[in-house]
């Protein structure tokens, strides 16, 4: 054995790998292929100490040898060499199927033998085509799947390359060549994996290709041949790649090549659905030009008829076609309707929310820590009212026929963002309430020698608005470039099959909801400790206990409705999950409505008296709210109108 010895001053960050052996930063290394195969592995070590960028050139001997036959066919040697392809690769299918570089080595002799059929003097017959098809077949079975997966995946790690020849779109294209060849006689031919039908037709034509594919072509007038290959299980071979580059969609039915002698312009396909829990349907085909080469899944040409218990697409042109579905974007009408319903009982409950703040504002700033709780709420209802409207708009983006990606990426943007300061204003109100209570229950004071209101404020706003902001910006910045921000399916939210970009958002919001929870339980223990027994100081518990009761409501609720939204991740098909969860999170602003503003008894007190003074009735004074409460109470029995200010008594001793 050669034996390449590498003497380097430089760190060895791959060790002792049991294929690549050791190697410093981005050496490439090669490794001998199994007995029987030809050729060589190689890989390229990264800074993570682990060898990447795998590439599996080894051949099965006797296919490489077949491989080099096949660039010098003639028409003698043509017939029996299809004969030896197809033996070889059914005798050996484990080994094939299991061996990238034997598969790709196939393809390439099947793009030989397409390329070779140009000649007159080389016949496709019934017989050849029977071994191709043999050929073709061992390659789409369920055990090439995994090959077939790390050969997509080297194309995909070049899409954005000037040229890239696809294995998978090289594959469809060369069978699509061979077939266009075929002798100008009507057969059948029926193998394990691919069926294959050529025929005349005249009249309407209408046929049902393996149970699974009905196509169905008006008159033409004038006698054509036609010719139908069905593919079993070539979603085990193309990747489900749209115009988008979405990895999300699945190939949702058979794959089939429609060829015809004369120009066709109007055929029907109905396709049975394999997985009927996807939804989403989309009539495609395959594009043999986009991302240069490579390949994916095009729409253009072909509508959406119907989507049942099957899918039915009409084309206006032939080539090879299926259906991508996806497991998310389900239509469902009961969740637009709570989705829509919800939202806009939450924005109005916010834009009351805001319209009470704004009566009642200058009565709060009296006491800080009320003023600050106020601004709490007045930030959360703005930020949750803000990240509603631009719910709506991402969602009028998703609708329409043409997803404006630019404007989508916008909508998420925002949407993100002032989701997250929902949560962040949120952690500011709980700080408070932790920072008042160790003032007034450890440290005896309430405004003397901390914080100033001015202080507090900036702390606020940088928190609430400045950790959102950065979020926001790095999610962005880093997942943006690779086209990995917003979801695949047109839907204007962060993506989370490819960069996993929603974890952004779900990781900081249950996080403060662990944090305000932890922060409640520190407070009650307090306030339950310790009474206080000074006047201001009783005013300030009566703030912070409406504080602590917003928030063990409001944090909950927040943490189960995005509690519910992991659960949505983990399982998307979970209708009853889903449905939960758009119940929850389009009624977060009428809670903040309940919750964080009405539940103050102060607030409806000062809105009451709001309301008499309005109407011309005197009331005692502003600033007391039991008596603007006597008043209420004696209103709702009916027996007042109106409630005098007593003259002042003197007491005599």
């Amino acid at each position: 054995m050669n034996i390449t010895l590498v003497l380097t001053n430089n760190k060895l960050i791959c060790v002792n790998d049991p294929v690549y052996g050791s190697g410093t930063l981005n050496y490439v290394a090669e490794a001998p292929c199994e007995p029987n195969y030809v050729g060589t592995k190689t890989a390229v070590c990264g800074s993570d100490g682990q060898w990447g960028n795998k590439q599996d050139n080894c051949v099965l001997q006797i296919v490489q040898q077949l491989f080099q036959q096949s660039q010098d066919l003639n028409n003698n040697s043509f017939p029996r060499f299809l004969e030896k392809l197809s033996s070889a690769t059914v005798n050996l299918t484990e080994q094939v199927v299991d061996s990238p570089g034997t598969i790709n080595a196939i393809v390439q002799i099947l793009n030989n033998v397409a390329n070779v059929s140009l000649s007159p003097n080389i016949s496709i017959t019934e017989t050849s085509m029977k071994n191709i098809l043999l050929t073709a077949g061992v390659l789409t079975t369920n055990g090439s799947k995994a090959s077939w997966g790390f050969l997509n995946g080297n194309d995909t790690s070049n899409i954005t390359a000037t040229q890239r020849i696809s294995v998978s779109s090289l594959f469809l294209q060369s069978l699509e060549n061979i077939t266009s060849y075929l002798t100008n006689d009507s057969f059948n031919i029926d193998t394990p994996s691919i069926l294959l039908n050529k025929a005349t037709f005249t009249n309407p034509f209408m046929a049902d290709f393996d149970s699974s594919v009905e196509i169905d072509i008006p008159s033409v007038g004038r006698s054509k041949f036609i010719t139908v290959v069905t593919f079993a299980s070539m979603d085990n071979v193309l990747p489900a790649r749209d115009k988008g580059n979405s990895s999300i969609y699945v190939i949702n039915g058979r794959v089939v090549i429609v060829q015809s002698s004369g120009t066709v312009d109007n055929v029907s396909f109905t396709f049975d659905i394999i997985n009927n829990t996807l939804g989403n349907a989309q009539c495609v085909f395959w594009n043999f030009s986009l991302f240069s080469g490579l390949g994916g899944w095009d729409n253009g040409g072909c509508v959406l008829v119907s989507n049942n218990t099957n899918v039915t697409c009409n084309c206006n042109h032939l080539t090879s076609f299926s259906i991508l579905m996806s497991p998310y974007s389900k239509d469902d009408i009961v969740l637009d309707y709570i989705t829509y319903i919800g939202v806009g009982i939450s924005m109005a409950s916010l834009v009351i929310c805001l319209i009470i703040e704004a009566i009642i504002w200058r009565k709060i700033r009296r006491n800080t820590t009320s003023y600050l709780r106020h601004v709490s709420i007045v930030n959360i209802a703005v930020s949750l009212l803000i990240a509603d409207i631009w719910f709506i708009i991402g969602a009028a983006i998703s609708d329409a026929k043409t997803v404006n990606q630019s404007a989508c990426t916008a909508a998420t943007f925002f949407i993100h963002f002032f989701y997250l300061a929902l949560f962040f204003w949120m952690l500011a109100s709980a700080l408070l309430l932790f920072y008042r209570t160790v003032s007034v229950f450890d440290g005896g004071f309430v405004f003397d020698g901390g914080l100033s209101k001015t202080s507090m404020l900036a702390i606020g706003f940088s928190l609430g608005y400045g950790g959102p902001l950065i979020i926001a910006v790095i999610t962005i910045a880093v997942t943006a470039p690779q086209k990995a921000y917003i979801q695949d399916a047109g839907v204007c939210w962060l993506n989370w099959d490819k960069s996993k970009a929603l974890l952004a958002f779900v990781i900081p919001a249950l996080t403060i909801v662990v944090i305000n929870l932890l922060i409640l339980l520190v407070v009650i223990y307090k306030m339950l400790r310790r009474r206080v027994g000074d006047s201001s100081q009783a005013a300030e518990r009566h703030v912070m206990v409406i504080i602590a009761r917003s928030l063990a409501v409001l944090t909950p609720f927040f943490g189960l409705t995005w509690g519910l939204g992991a659960g949505t991740l983990a399982d998307p098909n979970n209708r009853g999950i889903s449905i939960s969860f758009a119940l929850f999170n389009s009624l977060q602003g009428f809670f903040i409505l309940v919750f964080g503003t009405l539940s103050d008894k102060k607030v409806r007190s000062e809105l009451i008296g709001s309301e008499t003074s309005g109407s011309g009735t005197r009331s005692t004074s502003a600033g007391n709210s039991s008596s603007v409460f006597t008043f209420f109470q004696k209103w709702r029995r009916g027996g007042i109108t109106t409630i005098k200010k007593r003259p002042r008594q003197k007491l005599k001793c």
